[in-house]
């Protein structure tokens, strides 16, 4: 009570099926956004409304891949990626889990455990466990900001080919991440979200390509006070 807000005058239109993207430094309160759109318990509450097209609540069709993948150490690949089946007393689906592992290119890595994985091994079991779930709304909070620059990159490509169609919420303080993925973004700030003009390209955006570039070093520009980003 009394604690003065995180973020004032919030408000954003996520269009359904798409890759929204909220932009911005550490502790403006991205995560803060992301546990509340994924209905998670926390100390912050929410002064307002999440609403959907079809006026229905959230709750239940939400999945969320965090940045350390919050991978059980002591379970294989397939009894992590079923594990919502199991908490809910549901039989788990070995067999679409081990398609899914598959899929996200950890084929004949099933029975191993998540220490025998490296970094970017271990968000690709996080996003089959997202992919299980079947929810059409994926929360995804700086899930690649660990990897080194070419996993994040190569992750970048499998999530969005992978979660095509779904809304996706991307949380990131990365410019080059947000500007490659986002088909909709916002630079946070305490004073509410500032839409964000993103390449004409369609995404995934090919990191080299010049209107990505340009739109970065604008960006960028903006993020160090030295120039106004066009939004």
């Amino acid at each position: 009570m009394g604690a003065d807000p995180l973020i004032r005058g919030l408000a954003l239109d996520m269009p359904a099926g798409r890759w929204s993207c909220l932009l911005g430094p550490s502790g403006i309160g991205k995560s803060t956004i992301a546990r509340l759109i994924a209905g998670l318990p926390g100390p912050q509450r929410l002064n307002g409304a999440l609403r959907t097209d079809d006026g229905q609540p959230l709750s239940g069709r939400v999945a969320m891949l965090a940045q350390d993948g919050q991978l059980l150490p002591w379970a294989d690949l397939v009894a992590n990626v079923t594990i919502g089946a199991r908490l809910r007393g549901a039989p788990p689906d070995i067999a679409r889990a081990r398609a899914l592992l598959d899929l996200v290119g950890l084929a004949g890595l099933e029975r191993r455990r998540p220490a025998a994985l490296s970094g970017g091994q271990g968000q690709r079991v996080a996003l089959a466990r997202v992919l299980i779930e079947d929810a059409p709304v994926v929360v995804l909070d700086e899930p690649f900001s660990a990897l080194d620059t070419a996993t994040r990159l190569a992750m970048q490509d499998l999530a969005a080919r992978v979660l095509a169609g779904r809304t996706v919420i991307l949380i990131t303080h990365d410019p080059l991440e947000a500007l490659r993925l986002a088909e909709r973004a916002w630079l946070l700030g305490t004073d509410g979200a500032l839409a964000l003009a993103l390449p004409d390209s369609p995404a995934p955006r090919d990191y080299r390509a010049p209107d990505l570039l340009s739109a970065q070093a604008a960006l960028l520009a903006r993020l160090q006070g030295v120039a106004p980003c066009d939004a």
